[in-house]
């Protein structure tokens, strides 16, 4: 098949190369002409483990190509994909100026039947807006269809979730779209055996943000419980463990640390809130999700706080940048939150981050950045660990007390065990293991 994908951020370009690899022919489309033109050279703006490769790939065979037309989009293919960012506005509510532009555009090119397919996370109805959209800038009588399609990848893993997908969901209202949808999944439902579901536009735009934000409930959930487990003297990880081995409940997810961050958590619950509210539904539980994700990090700050007294002049290294391992994007990260507040304070960061620490210090290019791990800890008066990086890990206790001028680690993530930790020498503070 044709598919036209509008938009190459880690949704469009992910799944535009993924198509291409299951053997469609895919055009990219962006308005930035400088990312078009970057990703023509082969470079990519964003890291995704395995993505480069596929796309060099696809490319070399004839496969995938990017453009900056929407009108050439539009000819190319039958099939369009809405990709575009759906960033939150100043009340929390989606930003759906990008996704009206495409439809509007769509239907000034339109030569013919075309299906217009919503992959970016969008807000429950945006379907009968896109179709009063479609209708409104027709320029004849061409028929249409619109469908939902919501993405569930996870970033550092997107090739990986896309190429064996828990479930493809696509709301449909018409056969026509059902059996385009159809034949651009089939090769991926062949070889994985993944269900394909088959609902309304609606039900398929609330499945995304009801996932999400089940999953941010989830996390928040295991936080709220480590603050029981530090007052009780006992350990989440523990806990943790002996909770998902229930079925029912299941151990992803109940990680307890900083908070949940990233493009999509901290916009979706954001974004569902304020449809709930609009619906008529104060989404109560959700905001109680919120609340406590942001007392996490606040309560992380109290033990740094407590562990030098003083902030200023101090010498710490921060291990991690991005908001999880495998990626390089620092959107709603934690750092985002610890680094103003210690850079307030006046203490002295030095930053370390394999591969978030080039797009970190486009915010903060002032700081200290750091490629070796064991060069960024000398001399430091404390460690503030916000990302499970293998290389933290990894790192050798007895070295990096020896690197460090006072022996202490902030460990958000919960990477190391307490007493082995203390044994070697550390004082050493968790998130919720007494």
């Amino acid at each position: 098949m044709n598919i036209t994908i509008v938009g190459t951020g880690y949704v469009g370009l992910v799944t535009g190369a993924c198509f291409a690899d299951w053997g469609h022919n895919v055009l990219c489309v962006d308005n930035n002409e400088k990312k078009v033109a970057m990703l023509r050279r082969g470079e990519m703006p964003i890291y995704e483990i395995g993505l480069a490769e596929i796309v060099k790939r696809c490319v070399d065979a004839g496969r995938l190509a990017f453009s900056a037309s929407i009108e050439e989009g539009t000819k190319f293919a039958e099939v369009i994909f809405i990709a575009v960012g759906t960033p939150p506005g100043y009340r929390g509510e989606a930003n759906m100026s990008y996704v009206e532009q495409v439809g509007r555009l769509v239907a000034q090119h339109m030569d013919g039947y075309r299906l217009l397919v919503e992959k970016s996370t969008v807000p429950v109805n945006t379907g009968e807006q896109l179709k009063r959209t479609l209708a409104k800038y027709l320029r004849d009588d061409i028929p249409f269809d619109v469908a939902s399609n919501p993405e569930f990848l996870k970033e550092g893993t997107a090739m990986e979730d896309a190429n064996n997908p828990d479930r493809i969901v696509i709301g449909i209202e018409s056969e026509r779209a059902a059996v385009l949808l159809r034949q651009v999944y089939a090769p991926i439902i062949k070889k994985s055996g993944c269900k394909l579901l088959e609902m309304n536009i609606a039900s398929a735009e609330l499945t995304k943000h009801a996932s999400n934000s089940f999953l941010a409930m989830k996390i928040s959930y295991i936080n709220a419980m480590s603050r029981v487990c530090e007052l009780a003297g006992a350990d989440v990880k523990q806990v943790a463990q002996g909770m998902g081995l229930d079925k029912r409940i299941g151990a992803q997810f109940l990680y307890a640390g900083v908070g949940y961050g990233g493009s999509c958590f901290p916009k979706d619950v954001d974004a569902f809130v304020h449809i709930a509210d609009r619906l008529g539904y104060n989404f109560e539980l959700l905001k109680e999700v919120q609340r406590i994700n942001k007392a996490q990090r606040e309560h992380l700050l109290q033990k740094i706080q407590h562990e030098l007294w003083v902030i200023q002049d101090k010498n710490i290294a921060v291990l991690g940048l991005a908001f999880k391992p495998g990626t390089d994007d620092v959107r709603e990260a934690p750092s985002l939150f610890f680094i103003p507040q210690l850079r307030e304070a006046g203490a002295k960061l030095r930053l370390w981050d394999p591969i978030g620490a080039e797009k970190f210090a486009e915010l903060y290019p002032e700081q200290k950045y750091y490629k070796d791990i064991m060069e960024c800890v000398t001399g430091v008066d404390l460690v503030l660990i916000l990302t499970e990086w293998p290389e933290v890990k990894q790192l050798d206790l007895a070295k990096l007390k020896a690197a460090m001028k006072v022996p202490v680690i902030i460990d958000g993530r919960n990477i190391f065990e307490p007493d082995a930790v203390r044994a070697a020498g550390f004082t050493y503070h968790s998130v919720g293991r007494a």
